[in-house]
């Protein structure tokens, strides 16, 4: 498994030899074996691939998301009673249709959607990510990331690295 990064930038490359005629290496999963053998795929990576393709939304993103919410623990719960891996609240669970939060299919599909209307909502990954912690109607309310340190470290954290 090649890290998220380095699997856009041999994407990346393989697009700009194509355009300008270079072809040093015939494919992409040629430049993934020649990059690094040794990385380890995450917890339910072809499910998150699946799910994030599905909405849009950056896969390397989605697994830091999961990462910093459950580290890929289908079976978290939070002090606050927010469940498996993407840490979804009852009743965000009811509002999506999601019966049962600590299946990894229904979490990721539940978490991936709800991911995709925030940022459709707010049209800003920060802005997105601090209602997916504090609540779309803290971010409304204070106009932007709310003042809440936890809210803050973990927008940070999800798009920091």
């Amino acid at each position: 498994m090649v890290p998220c990064h380095l699997e856009r930038l041999i994407s990346r490359i393989g697009e700009i030899e194509e355009k300008f005629g270079s072809r040093r290496v015939s494919s992409l999963e040629e430049r993934k074996t020649n990059v690094d053998s040794s990385s380890e795929a995450t917890p339910f990576e072809d499910l998150i691939k699946e799910y994030a393709q599905k909405y849009q939304i950056d896969h390397c993103l989605a697994k830091k998301l999961i990462e910093v919410e459950s580290n890929f623990n289908p079976d978290a719960v939070s002090p606050r009673g927010a469940m498996g891996l993407m840490q979804l609240m009852p009743q965000t669970c009811q509002d999506l249709g999601v019966k049962d939060p600590f299946d990894e299919r229904e979490n990721l599909e539940g978490g991936m959607r709800y991911l995709r209307g925030l940022l459709n909502q707010f049209g800003s990954l920060p802005l997105a990510l601090a209602a997916y912690n504090a609540g779309p109607s803290r971010v409304k309310e204070y106009g932007g990331i709310p003042p809440f340190p936890e809210t803050q470290r973990f927008v940070k954290k999800v798009i920091g690295g």
